[in-house]
């Protein structure tokens, strides 16, 4: 990736809403977690704390990881961080096997609150991981605007 296609996607309307979405959802998260959430877990009976408990460390990682990814790309944008830098594994997505892992089994049982995290975190992960792979993955594009535009739908979707 040239530094030109990193500063073309930082610079996007695409960009700025995903990283807004991604730092409000952080926010929202801990709000929940560390108040009404604390209230919720105790009410529930031991199945479903245990769920509880292996789910919110989930979103957690889920949330810290996009947030990492965001802030560097920020970084580079900023001029703070070399392109390259970034797209060496210390800095892409991780934490993928927690992350895209999750269970059905139980999850009737969590808060609705922590239902709603869950699933809007996973939205949110997944989309900054096909990003990191549009970005920074090894999958040969056409070069110049049509290039970068494949990029985007694949990252997006196409009717994003």
């Amino acid at each position: 990736m040239s530094r030109t296609d990193h500063d073309r996607f930082t610079d996007s309307a695409m960009f700025d809403k995903t990283f807004d979405e991604g730092m409000a959802l952080v926010e929202e998260t801990a709000r929940y977690l560390d108040g009404k959430g604390r209230e919720d877990a105790r009410a529930l009976p031991r199945k479903a704390a245990m769920l509880y408990a292996g789910e919110s460390m989930r979103v957690t990682t889920r949330l810290m990881q996009a947030a990492s990814w965001l802030l560097v790309q920020r970084a580079v944008h900023e001029g703070d961080m070399r392109a390259e830098d970034a797209a060496g594994d210390r800095y892409r997505l991780g934490s993928k096997e927690i992350c895209f892992g999750g269970t059905d089994d139980g999850v009737e049982l969590l808060p609705k609150t922590l239902q709603d995290l869950l699933l809007r975190s996973d939205t949110l992960y997944r989309r900054i991981a096909r990003l990191d792979d549009v970005l920074f993955g090894k999958a040969k594009t056409p070069a110049g605007a049509r290039g970068h535009m494949d990029r985007l739908q694949q990252a997006f979707g196409k009717g994003a």
